[in-house]
């Protein structure tokens, strides 16, 4: 813990001066290592110079190391730490153990939260002190807004496959049929309105799947595949509608009907 002393009063309870005696002793203690803090109060220096050590004193040892109890749930663990610390290194400490990053954890000490700022012994923390650490709500809430994304995500890529599957089917029907009407040969007009129904339900579905920015570019890919099927089909239909019907008839040869045959018998006596 470390040492304190005020400010002397040298005017009946106001602190404007130092009494000789308390500056002495200030200029001691920071030649040894204490520092004055704004306040008025001289605390052990936490931070020493490049060197680790003050000009002319030798460096002082590292500060010792202490382990403490944190309950989260209901395991509880062990963890070393320096004895001044802070609760935000604290956090970092506890991440492998509680799995929770140091922004979603709360670290409760005495029955109130600390802040990531604030020193383990200032507040009394020491060897075998009890804290509690649970997840921060407001992590929570994110945790859950980000699995409920995710499973839209998902969702919506499934939706988003199953329809390129059978897009490809029509998109094989429809150079199929090109390839027919370029030949010159002419199809069911029915073939092609069936193929454009088939494709335009498509394009509802599609647009009926919620997208966002992870899904939007396969949706959009899709979309644009109906499209291009559908005019291919359109200018099919008016091509093929210009080929004329090839009848094809058979012309069978007549033969004339042959004289009857008759047979002579000779008669003998």
């Amino acid at each position: 813990m470390a040492r304190v002393m005020h400010r002397s009063s040298s005017d009946g309870g106001s602190s404007s001066g130092w009494s000789e005696a308390a500056a002495a002793a200030a200029g001691e203690e920071e030649r040894a290592g204490w520092e004055v803090r704004p306040s008025g109060m001289v605390v052990q220096a936490r931070d020493r110079g490049a060197d680790g050590a003050a000009a002319g004193v030798p460096p002082r040892p590292p500060p010792p190391e202490i382990r403490v109890r944190v309950k989260y749930g209901a395991a509880t663990h062990e963890v070393a730490v320096s004895s001044i610390a802070t609760f935000g290194e604290l956090k970092k400490a506890l991440a492998p153990r509680t799995g929770l990053q140091p922004s979603e954890q709360l670290v409760t000490y005495k029955g109130r939260e600390r802040k990531n700022s604030e020193f383990l012994d200032r507040f009394g923390v020491k060897n075998k002190s009890k804290l509690v650490v649970s997840e921060d709500p407001a992590s929570l809430e994110r945790r859950y807004i980000e699995r409920q994304r995710n499973a839209r995500i998902q969702n919506a890529n499934r939706a988003i496959g199953a329809i390129a599957l059978e897009l490809d089917k029509l998109a094989d029907q429809v150079t199929s049929i090109e390839k027919s009407v370029s030949g010159g040969s002419k199809v069911a007009e029915v073939q092609i309105t069936t193929l454009i129904e088939l494709l335009m339900r498509h394009a509802v579905k599609l647009e009926s799947i919620p997208a966002d920015a992870d899904t939007s570019s396969q949706k959009n890919l899709q979309a644009k595949r109906v499209q291009k099927c559908v005019e291919a089909l359109d200018v099919l239909k008016v091509s093929n509608a210009r080929l004329q019907t090839v009848v094809v008839t058979t012309k069978w040869e007549t033969f004339d009907s042959s004289p009857p045959v008759t047979t002579k018998w000779e008669i003998f006596d």
